[in-house]
């Protein structure tokens, strides 16, 4: 697994405001950790697409997922490796870079 790649993951069972089911993610760790740690950061995808929100959504079109989705920049979780079932794709570069500055808004860097 390697860094802006988005992967299939169950994210069962949710709790409060966490993104649940089994959906897309994309991984936002380092490849430094990647493979060596038993977790790895990620941002959950939804179907439910909104315009506007920049630096929070980051829109994926359908090219490897069923249905166009956007990253949900503000769902920033760590999840165990154990739950990343399978490889969809990876976000283009441009997409890489608003997931990079939305990431730095919200983590204020």
């Amino acid at each position: 697994m390697l860094q802006y790649e988005v992967w299939l993951a169950n994210l069962n069972p949710s709790k409060g405001t966490m993104v649940g089911k089994v959906r897309p993610v994309v991984i936002v760790q380092t490849d430094l950790l990647n493979g060596e740690h038993p977790s790895t950061l990620v941002c959950p995808l939804t179907t439910r697409v909104k315009s506007g929100f920049t630096y929070l959504r980051v829109h994926v079109p359908d090219s490897f997922v069923d249905q166009p989705s956007d990253v949900l920049v503000d769902q920033l979780t760590a999840i165990d490796n154990k739950r990343l079932v399978k490889r969809l794709g990876k976000l283009s570069d441009e997409q890489s870079l608003q997931l990079q500055r939305g990431l730095k808004v919200l983590l204020d860097l």
